[in-house]
């Protein structure tokens, strides 16, 4: 029986809040915690609502406690400390816990790092990068902290949640478990922790691939598609083809630029990339209206379930289940061919994602081209061409940029963002490209510490280009805090 708020439980009164703005940010009220029953809610909204001397706001405020992070909060912490002493604080005013659901708040087993401003819950893939500045600060109790409330996600929900609330339980993210069991073995040495968490890296394996029974060449259902020559592959989804309750309004006003009518699904598909919004998305590389994000099997998402097969085998061994060894090594084996085959471009000799309707490669060129190189799935022929196609197209003072182009989407040039500058840095060490390696390093630390010195704010992203700017774009304004910045910062000057 679930506890937390469904969004669809007062769907009449949350659908009016949403598009009278009442507050700024359209997360405050999707984020409100119910002070009665969504029942009682309910019926005051119905009886009270057409009365002369109704007041929208006051009602909400009366029957929803808002949670926010304060501001202030910080304030003390500000301009004080060097970064990495500022960081190594900050875990702890980040460290928040949910041992049992409120409103929309998913409950969790043990404590986690939130990323910081307006988010102020457990993310999926953010808290891969916040254990690579924990594992660093030697916060090795919180890692596994992480890596069990994922567990108990994925045993619970078949999945681990875009973010641990209610309204997310209709997609994932980026699959980074079996790499943050990795960190956890990286930093105890103990290879128990795969055997350990043997059923729970199946079942997110089982949510990736589920459907796969049902394929047809040149089809997909949820996650999983088959090309028309009968290869696998997945892509990004999302269950749900509506509106996002986080950014109603927003959705709403784009529907009506888009003839698709799957346009919300393609919309939220993108969030499960974690790349909400960008140009790679667009058909046409430039509006939100022609997304397309359910037509293409993405290099990154592959990269990460061929890493998820190789953690399988590699648990399957040592547990003696050697026939399910053989299986998933086979299947590893079959996508690391098809990865090659099917995102690899010959002629600009990069990485792409791969229009499976269309039967060809999409044009836009992006920092997920980095992902071969990061599991190290490349030949060395190949991580020679994108070491210079890094250096020509993406590097710049600041830092990697996402993509090419700009849109004034955040995930557009010139935006650099911490998950990046990490893919990139690895992916380069991965290949002997040193130079490479510690110039994207010091181009981004350098920008993060200008940053922190004129502001003692750390932030969700970067501009690479304008190193006397902070970034911008988006649904939203540019966050303070931040997990993923603190911990790939630390990392990389470790």
């Amino acid at each position: 029986m679930k506890n937390y708020t469904d969004i669809k439980d007062f769907y009449n009164l949350f659908e009016t809040v949403q598009k009278a703005e009442i507050f700024e940010d359209q997360k405050t009220m999707v984020d409100a915690i119910p002070l009665f029953s969504i029942d009682e809610i309910e019926k005051k909204y119905e009886e009270e609502k057409n009365h002369s001397d109704f007041d929208l706001k006051e009602f909400v405020l009366q029957n929803f406690f808002l949670e926010q992070l304060s501001e202030n909060e910080n304030d003390s912490l500000r301009n004080k400390l060097p970064i990495k002493e500022h960081i190594k604080k900050l875990w702890n005013r980040l460290t928040k816990t949910a041992y049992e659901e409120r409103g929309t708040l998913l409950g969790l087993p043990k404590p986690y790092i939130v990323p910081g401003g307006r988010f102020i819950e457990f993310f999926y893939w953010d808290s891969y990068f916040v254990m690579l500045g924990l594992q660093v600060s030697g916060n090795i109790e919180m890692m596994k902290n992480i890596v069990e409330n994922c567990s108990y996600l994925i045993m619970n929900y078949g999945f681990v949640p875009n973010a641990s609330r209610s309204y997310f339980l209709s997609r994932s993210q980026p699959p980074y478990f079996s790499l943050m069991l990795d960190l956890i073995y990286e930093s105890t040495n103990d290879e128990k922790i795969y055997s350990q968490y043997f059923e729970t890296l199946e079942k997110e394996y089982q949510f990736w691939m589920s459907g796969i029974e049902d394929l047809e060449k040149g089809k997909a259902v949820k996650r999983v598609l088959k090309t028309n020559e009968g290869d696998i592959l997945n892509r990004y989804y999302d269950n749900e083809n509506l509106p996002r309750p986080e950014s109603y309004l927003i959705d709403v006003k784009d529907f009506e630029t888009s003839n698709n009518q799957e346009f919300y699904r393609n919309v939220r598909a993108a969030c499960e990339s974690g790349w909400d919004f960008s140009s790679r998305w667009f058909e046409d590389g430039e509006n939100i209206g022609t997304i397309y994000t359910l037509e293409l099997a993405q290099v990154d998402v592959n990269c990460l379930l061929w890493h998820l097969e190789t953690t399988l085998a590699k648990a399957s061994r040592l547990n003696e289940k050697f026939d399910f060894e053989e299986k998933y090594q086979s299947l590893a084996d079959k996508r690391k061919s098809n990865i090659d085959k099917y995102f690899w471009d010959e002629e600009s000799k990069i990485y792409r994602d791969y229009n499976f309707i269309k039967n060809k490669k999409t044009q836009s060129e992006h920092i997920a081209s980095l992902y071969p190189l990061f599991i190290k799935l490349s030949g060395n022929q190949q991580a020679e061409e994108m070491s210079q196609r890094i250096s020509e197209k993406f590097l710049h003072s600041g830092g990697l940029v996402t993509t090419t182009k700009q849109t004034g989407q955040q995930w557009d040039f010139p935006n650099a963002w911490a998950p990046n500058q990490w893919i990139g840095y690895v992916a380069m060490k991965n290949y002997g490209f040193d130079d490479l390696a510690e110039q994207i390093k010091n181009n981004w630390s350098k920008n993060v510490e200008r940053v922190y010195n004129n502001t003692g704010k750390l932030m969700e992203k970067y501009n690479a280009v304008d190193v006397k700017s902070i970034a911008g774009g988006g649904e939203y304004p540019n966050q303070d805090g931040f997990g993923w910045t603190n911990g790939v910062y630390l990392k990389m000057n470790n």
